[in-house]
């Protein structure tokens, strides 16, 4: 596994011609099972292929568990300089219900030995709306976890997802979950204690201090390039060594077997390659980009669509100046955001959003411009999808 986890990324590496790396994440089921050895060989290919930034981020998930709790130091050793905790719950018998090894004790230990570590650069992640929990239970939570908490904490709602044990419990009643509205005042809740604990939210589901954000997770929100090693992994990249010029969405082999099969017999275990056009490219600066509290800059919607400036994508539906009027949207000299309100509502403004870009790009004819030549030539015209700052980095 580790030699396919080097060889995949040595290919996918030279495929993109990619010369600088600025944040590793080893994450996706367990990867602090892997021994501390393999994330060292992989770090190692990385930067033997690329500049492996000096102040790089590079975090593992982990499971908070004595056994990984032994291995920190090593995992350190190797490289990792940033860990990321699904603590969960520190309810016993909410980790139980949700199938988690660990206790919440261990847990608490297992933190705080990485604090000790990686100051500053431990993250933890929380859930809500577990069965059978209320409004208080939650927040009484909150109060044990926010001292222990590092300077990173990402919140989750459970989503229920099909085939799980706990999915079948609640749908035959052996389990209840709370409803939308008793969920939607634990969010808030969570977010005003955050708050007033000085953590600063930057995401629908980020929050830190002492600006603790987490660089990897700004590159996808920021709609930056980035290479998916390893059974199931994600990517977008242009691979300019086989001639793109067009971003890519490429997605790895999920079984394990199959793709260290292909892994060895080609380099890489892509199993679907699909070039994404400009609105594609568009849709994602907008579903990602304002996740962010920031929101999308109008300096950054340029490097993307320099031709239509994102106050002309969406004046074309009368419903986007009803979202701004009911102040849960804002387009303003700064550029698009949600509002702390439209933030929590994200998932009902984004269609609309979408739409309205949608719409402008069906009825949408750019304005010629001079140029020496008739016309840009295909190279040229699709070159200025991905922004020049992203063009050779990863």
């Amino acid at each position: 596994m580790t030699e396919c986890l080097q060889k995949e990324t040595r290919t996918l590496l030279q495929i993109s011609q990619v010369s600088k790396i600025t944040s590793v994440f080893f994450g996706g089921g367990t990867p602090s099972l892997a021994p501390p050895s393999s994330v060292a060989a992989v770090l190692e290919t990385a930067s033997q292929h690329a500049q492996l930034a000096w102040d790089a981020e590079v975090t593992l998930e982990v499971n908070p568990t004595p056994a990984s709790r032994d291995r920190l130091r090593d995992f350190v050793a190797a490289g990792i300089n940033r860990f990321s905790f699904g603590v969960q719950s520190l309810r016993d018998a909410n980790l139980r219900i949700l199938g988690r090894d660990h206790s919440a004790l261990q847990a608490l230990q297992t933190v705080s030995e990485a604090r000790t570590l990686c100051p500053g650069r431990v993250s933890i992640d929380i859930m809500f709306g577990l069965p059978g929990q209320s409004l208080e239970s939650w927040e009484s939570e909150l109060e044990e976890l926010l001292p222990i908490c590092d300077d990173h904490v990402s919140l989750y709602q459970l989503t229920l997802e099909r085939g799980t044990r706990l999915f079948r419990q609640v749908s035959l009643g052996e389990l209840s979950v709370p409803g939308d509205d008793v969920t939607a005042t634990m969010y808030e809740a969570a977010r005003n204690s955050l708050e007033n604990a000085g953590f600063l939210q930057y995401e629908v589901s980020n929050f830190a201090k002492n600006n603790a954000v987490s660089v990897h997770n700004m590159g996808y929100w920021k709609a930056q390039q980035y290479i998916g090693v390893g059974p199931g992994a994600h990517g977008r990249f242009v691979p300019r060594a086989l001639g793109g010029v067009q971003r890519e969405a490429r997605t790895q082999t999920l079984e394990p077997d199959v793709w260290m099969k292909e892994v060895h017999q080609r380099g890489h275990g892509t199993r679907r390659r699909t070039q994404l056009s400009h609105l594609s490219l568009l849709e994602e600066v907008l579903v990602m980009g304002l996740r962010m509290t920031e929101g999308i800059s109008h300096q950054h919607w340029k490097l993307f669509s320099p031709e239509a400036n994102v106050q002309e994508v969406l004046r074309v539906r009368e419903d986007v100046l009803e979202l701004q009027q009911k102040g849960l949207l804002i387009l303003d000299e700064r550029g698009l955001r949600c509002s702390w309100d439209g933030l929590a509502l994200l998932d009902s403004i984004l269609p609309v959003l979408l739409l309205s870009l949608e719409t402008f790009f069906h009825t949408w004819r750019p304005a010629p411009t001079p140029t020496t030549a008739a016309r840009r030539t295909e190279r040229e015209e699709t070159e200025a999808l991905s922004p020049p700052s992203e063009r050779n980095t990863a």
